[in-house]
This record gives structure tokens, sequence and C-alpha cells, in this order.
């Protein structure tokens, strides 16, 4: 029987509510969350967008997350460690694209070190690692440094040259396709960018778009992959545990898409 999308999410939905999501970090340490009271929690932090679809919902997500703790660049070296610590080894980190677990103190600048990606490039808008969206730890993840240099500033899409070190993903001239199981989190955290960064405080307006050519402007893309990406990549428990840490412990603002997957398709 084919499953739909809905019934994709609501399936993954019950599997954390059974196995109960890690909520908050603090020195490598992680406590289980009462699913119910997370639940209850979330509709409250949402009620300014009940209701609403399309430029008006994205609107409203974004009065919602923009209100956020920032952190320094060089902060983000610890609160990584934190946010995707692999939940079968807590002295390690899971790479982004690798899929890899690699110790936590393996990081830096040498080619087989983690170090911080950008999911949404840097360069698309110029903000560097500025604190705001340089810092935002809704898009930056742990990954291998070579395998960091190849993605470089490429736009999302499929197909390519296998990446090495990064089993799953892809590459060409214009594009990186990452590995399956996290095709929708790359998808959610460049769609949770595009709703954050509007122009309105002080740096660019990030959107995204259906190219893969966009080079130094605010865009990303592709946004019908991306899309797609989202619908046959639901978020899993270890998706929904980032979102979890980021709020309690670091930015206290979350990644919508991770908690309404389906507002994707009512925005885009």
């Amino acid at each position: 029987m084919k499953m739909s999308r809905h019934s994709a999410w609501a399936v993954g939905l019950a599997a954390a509510t059974l196995i109960g999501i890690p909520a908050a970090a603090s020195a490598g340490t992680i406590r289980q969350a009462d699913t119910a009271a997370a639940a209850a929690a979330y509709d409250s932090y949402y009620a300014p967008a009940e209701g609403k679809t399309g430029a008006a919902l994205k609107t409203a997500l974004h009065d919602i997350v923009k209100n956020q703790s920032k952190i320094g660049y060089s902060s983000v070296w610890n609160a990584l460690k934190a946010t995707d610590q692999d939940p079968a080894n807590p002295n390690n980190v899971i790479l982004v694209y690798s899929g890899r677990s690699q110790s936590k103190s393996a990081y830096g600048g040498d080619s087989d070190d983690w170090n911080r990606e950008h999911v949404w490039a840097k360069s698309h808008g110029d903000f560097g690692t500025t604190t705001g969206p340089g810092t935002d730890l809704h898009h930056l993840r742990p990954e291998d440094v070579t395998v960091n240099n190849i993605r470089g500033n490429k736009d999302f899409d499929e197909g390519g040259s296998p990446v090495p070190e990064a089993p799953g993903s892809l590459t060409d001239a214009d594009s990186f396709e990452p590995r399956d199981a996290v095709k929708g989190d790359v998808a959610r955290m460049l769609l949770y960018m595009a709703v954050r960064y509007d122009g309105g405080d002080g740096f660019a307006d990030l959107e995204v778009n259906d190219r893969v050519d966009n080079g130094s402007a605010p865009a990303m893309g592709r946004i019908s992959v991306l899309k797609e990406w989202n619908r046959i990549d639901p978020p899993d428990t270890f998706e929904r545990r980032r979102n979890q840490v980021i709020f309690d412990v670091y930015q206290h603002n979350r990644n919508p898409f991770i908690d309404h997957p389906e507002w994707v398709d009512s925005i885009w």
C-alpha cells in the first residue's frame, strides 16, 4: 500500500511519542522530553500562524522565528557537539553529508577533521560568518573538511558523480545532492533560512528559487527538488531532537518545517 506524505509524517510523530524526543543538551548530557507537553508548547508557539496559508503563513512564521538568541561563530563548535551528537555514542557527532560518526574532538581545518558547514552557502547573500545568518544553528552542521570543500557554495539538485567520503551523495559542476537520509533535512534547513531572513534586520532577503546557478545572489535552489525531498524524507527523531536542543539551549527559536513539514507546500 502506498503511504501518503501526510501518513508518513503522522507515523513519524507517533514514533516520536513512543520513543521520547531528547529535548536539551548540556555538557553532552541529553534528557528526555515529555512529548505531550512539548506538543502543547508547539501549539502555543505557532498560534499566530494558525489558519494561514501562502504568503500570510510565511510572514507569520517569520515574525515567530525572528525572536531568537544569537551566538558567535566561535561558539558554534561546542553547540554542534550538542545538536549533532551521535545518539549511539555521546563522544561523537554525525556528519551531515557523510553520515559518519566522528569524535567531537576531531574538528578543525585538517583534511580528516570536521568543520562548520553552512547548508545555506554563506556566499549566497554574502553574510559570511556574521552573527545572525552566518551563525544560525538551524543550518549549520558538522561535515568532513574535504566534503565541505567539494560542496562549496553549490545549489542543491539531483545527479552527478559520487562524492568521496560521503556515500550516497552526488555532485556536478553546479549542484550537490546529499545522501537520501538527509535530503529532507537539507530542504527544511534552507526553507527555514528563506523564512527567517527577509531583509528586515540588516541582512539580505534570502529566497529559494528553481535555479542551480545562483552564484552570490541571496538565493538557493532548486525549490522543486527541495519540496520533493521534504515529502520523501520526513523529519526523523535525530532532526526533531536537534530542533529541540536549539530551541531549549541556544537560540530559543524553532525550525517550523520540522514541526510542520506540510507547511512547505502551503507556502511554496
